[in-house]
């Protein structure tokens, strides 16, 4: 931790004071308590709007399943984005959803899809008292059935329309405004601690750094 730490000082002098501000202000809002999981998207924008909501509610940490499709990021609706997130992506193994949510339940988390389909929880009752993470399947499909074997909970929006569902990255960002309105107000040490802290704050700082690798390289081969 002293390493990272030595190399967040180290970069901090190119960087102006109002940007280090921001990133004390935001760093300190950031968690890992909710973190969203990808399966198999295939549109770029509706990828892209999903980071660009997951940044905005303070949600560090997306995994996308890649299976069948990559993921493709439309800079027009990322809007840079993805530069502030911790993006995980499952695509060399024999079975990437099944190795991705494995990871996960290990790493304490429960695993709660969404689906319109199945009766479960609708979102503003699906219970708090563990980490989340919550999967999102394929535009036309939705989940997967790995996913619907894997998955400890079920979750839906409530819909009074014709429509059977909303848009994949509507349904997002509805979420993680109820679940992380929710948990800010009732999780305590629901924030990132202070390692996870260091690493997003460095990982920050290259992003923000122009050859960022090249000048750590210099600095810490001669000291």
């Amino acid at each position: 931790m002293q390493d990272t730490i030595n190399q967040i000082n180290f970069l901090k002098q190119f960087v102006s004071e109002n940007r280090i501000k921001r990133f004390d202000e935001v760093i300190n809002q950031r968690t890992n308590y909710i973190q969203i999981v990808l399966e198999n998207l295939y549109q770029a924008h509706n990828a892209s709007a999903v980071l660009r909501s997951c940044e905005s509610f303070g949600l560090q940490t997306v995994h996308f399943i890649e299976n069948k499709n990559s993921l493709k990021i439309s800079a027009d609706v990322a809007m840079g984005s993805s530069n502030w997130l911790t993006i995980n992506r499952y695509k060399d193994a024999e079975n990437n959803t099944i190795n991705a949510l494995t990871k996960l339940k290990q790493q304490g988390f429960k695993i709660v899809a969404t689906t319109p389909h199945t009766n479960s929880y609708t979102i503003d009752a699906l219970p708090i008292d563990q980490k989340i993470a919550l999967v999102f399947g394929t535009e036309i499909d939705g989940i997967s059935k790995d996913v619907y074997d894997l998955a400890d909970e079920f979750v839906k929006i409530p819909m009074y329309g014709f429509t059977e569902s909303f848009n994949i990255s509507v349904c997002a960002a509805l979420c993680m405004y109820e679940l992380t309105t929710r948990v800010r107000k009732n999780i305590p040490n629901y924030l990132l601690t202070n390692e996870e802290k260091q690493e997003v704050y460095l990982n920050w700082l290259k992003t923000s750094v122009d050859k960022s690798s090249q000048l750590l390289n210099q600095h810490f081969k001669t000291v």
